[in-house]
């Protein structure tokens, strides 16, 4: 091992140590939730919101929208944040930059983006989202390559790549493929780790169990949302139709390491619908090892 592999190494353990990650065991019970839900209450104050949903027991965050810095606020005072109302984040959402050519994504100052995100203690980044102008055959056809190298950049600086689904990816591409088997096939397992939403895939009327059976181990990271049964809206876990507890059982095949609780919309205040969830998780202790 030559010094700089040294140093290299040693600046990790370091970062591991001062995130609090050393030798640690991964628990599902430390419940989760992607920010997105109560977007609207963070852009009016971010730190109020974290304030409670910490008092409703949330542990664990998945974020979005970095763009150099975190809602505003950067690294620094970010990580203050999340130091004074004791929650860590996860795992962070960013975009490709196949056609959105901004900070925060793969193709577009990714080494600075992975810096901010090992700061703040984030265990993966997660590709989130396709716009319409990227789901081309073109695109599609390029983005595992896209995929690939974000991931290794990003293993290098001790961070896992991941991707988030909708329910597009579930369209046929080909006679043998749709988009999602696509990427599955042509990216490492290693290298590309996928965050499974459970809402969308159930919506696009697949089921999740013949994923983890045919890639097992490749989903570490879920959404958990459900789906109402006539308008197939969103809906709180538990007033709808997905079948949890027997996609939970599966957990193991699948490689689930952490879950996050998501509601993209609904028809009540969503702090009410975050209670309602998790009342229902609690009543239900399936989801926890």
């Amino acid at each position: 091992m030559n010094r700089k592999q040294f140093l290299s190494l040693s600046s990790l353990g370091f970062a591991a140590a001062s995130c609090g990650i050393v030798g640690t065991n991964r628990s599902l019970k430390n419940l989760a939730i992607q920010l997105y839900t109560v977007r609207d209450a963070v852009s009016k104050d971010l730190e109020k919101t974290l304030e409670r949903l910490a008092f409703l027991g949330f542990k664990n965050l998945e974020i979005y929208g970095y763009n150099g810095t975190f809602f505003g606020k950067n690294r620094i005072e970010f990580k203050s944040i999340l130091k004074n109302t004791g929650l860590k984040v996860i795992s962070s959402h960013h975009r490709t930059g196949i056609t959105d050519k901004k900070n925060g994504t793969f193709l577009q100052n990714w080494e600075k983006t992975l810096e901010d995100l090992s700061f703040i203690c984030s265990k993966y980044a997660v590709c989130s989202y396709l716009s319409e102008a990227e789901r081309t055959l073109e695109n599609y056809s390029k983005l595992p390559e896209v995929l690939e190298n974000a991931g290794e950049i990003s293993k290098q600086n001790g961070i896992q790549l991941a991707y988030h689904n909708h329910d597009f990816e579930f369209m046929r591409m080909d006679e043998e493929n749709n988009y999602y088997d696509f990427i599955l096939k042509n990216t490492s397992p290693d290298l590309v780790k996928m965050e499974l939403d459970l809402y969308w895939i159930s919506k696009a009327g697949l089921d999740p169990l013949t994923y983890f059976e045919k890639y097992p181990e490749r989903f570490p990271l879920w959404h958990v949302k459900d789906m109402q049964k006539d308008t197939k809206n969103f809906t709180e876990i538990g007033n709808g139709t997905i079948d949890f507890k027997r996609i939970f059982e599966a957990k193991e095949k699948a490689g689930l390491e952490y879950w996050f609780l998501e509601q993209d919309f609904g028809d009540k205040d969503i702090f009410e619908s975050l209670s309602i969830s998790k009342k229902y998780i609690k009543e239900n202790g399936f989801f926890f090892k």
